[in-house]
């Protein structure tokens, strides 16, 4: 039994717009990292059922490079985060003022 690719190509762009929808509705910077975290594996979904439907490997080559680079944005915006709550007690992603210093 095989499922057939535009099933992985839908349930890809559902959990992108989640993800778009997080990142747009939202305005904890938390819940908008994890959005963005969402999109990525969206992303991830979509490459990895292209490249299982054309057989080629690039698709799998790409989806380590994008995990590399969410790894990277999950560390790096998390410490931003921890900087910015630990000087105020709420946080609001257009209030980005409070990084100037």
């Amino acid at each position: 039994m095989s499922v057939d690719v535009t099933n992985y190509i839908a349930l890809s762009a559902v959990m992108f717009f989640i993800g778009v929808a997080g990142v747009i509705v939202r305005r904890n910077p938390l819940i908008v990292l994890m959005a963005i975290e969402l999109m990525f594996n969206a992303a991830n979904l979509a490459l990895v059922a292209f490249a299982r439907v054309w057989v080629n490997n690039a698709g799998h080559i790409f989806v380590f490079l994008v995990v590399t680079v969410a790894a990277a944005e999950a560390a790096i915006g998390l410490a931003i985060v921890v900087a910015v709550f630990r000087r105020a007690e709420n946080v609001d992603v257009d209030e980005v003022a409070g990084l100037h210093g």
